[in-house]
């Protein structure tokens, strides 16, 4: 797992990770920290219970496994004295019916081990934005000549108006919400076709490719890149 540092989406931003293998959460809290956020750790679900009990954390990023009580118990157990702290689950466990045990116990999203661990802070950024619906929409983004206004849901390049099938447009949307991060498969399938599972197919491949031809073809610089190994970019030119 690479770390790679995100804009974060604001500072002092409290994230309590509570995970029991030593190895894995040195790396997750070294990480987080560099992030800019401020992380306290559990490494078990009692110690992770009463700290997350305390609600001085913006979101929680608990593993299922751990001793003492697993994940699932400690989430639910926060649902049923009305805490609402936004929760990431951490799991080797990936089928279905393990996503689906952990969204139904009161998880708000679901990370398989082994993560990319651009995603993983992608995943908190959105889990603290949707917790602060007070903050204004953004209805107009920008990367480099590239201009999309969600209101007309109008895309233009350097003036030019680039026709987008409805797909395209939540695609180009997503790359530019996370504009100069790394978007994996994983986040485009959840966020973009809202599948919880991988298809198998090249879905994706062929909807970028039909982007990357009408975003960048005729233009001399090109902004949707691929991140070998990992999925893709959207940045202005430096």
């Amino acid at each position: 797992m690479q770390q790679q540092t995100l804009q974060t989406v604001g500072e002092d931003v409290r994230v309590l990770v509570v995970e029991d293998d030593v190895e894995a959460a040195a790396y997750i809290v070294k990480g987080l920290r560099e992030s800019g956020h401020v992380v306290d750790h559990a490494a078990d679900g009692d110690d992770g219970l009463n700290l997350a009990m305390s609600g001085q954390f913006d979101v929680l990023v608990i593993d299922r496994m751990l001793p003492k009580q697993d994940g699932l118990s400690v989430v639910s157990s926060l649902r049923d004295e009305g805490r609402t702290t936004p929760v990431l689950f951490l799991s080797a466990l990936g089928e279905v019916e393990d996503r689906v045990s952990g969204l139904r116990a009161g998880g708000d999203d679901y990370l398989t081990k082994p993560f990319a661990f651009a995603e993983l802070l992608a995943r908190i950024e959105v889990l603290v934005r949707r917790a602060s619906p007070g903050e204004a929409q953004q209805t107009r983004m920008r990367v480099g000549g590239l201009e999309m206004d969600l209101l007309s849901r109008k895309v233009t390049r350097d003036g030019t108006d680039i026709d987008l099938q409805p797909r395209e447009f939540r695609l180009l949307e997503y790359l530019m919400k996370h504009a100069g991060q790394v978007v994996t498969r994983t986040m485009l399938l959840e966020n973009v076709w809202e599948y919880h599972f991988d298809p198998q197919t090249n879905v994706i491949d062929v909807h970028v490719s039909r982007l990357r031809a009408k975003i960048d073809k005729n233009f001399e610089t090109p902004l949707l890149h691929t991140v070998r190994g990992a999925g893709y970019t959207l940045r202005a030119p430096e």
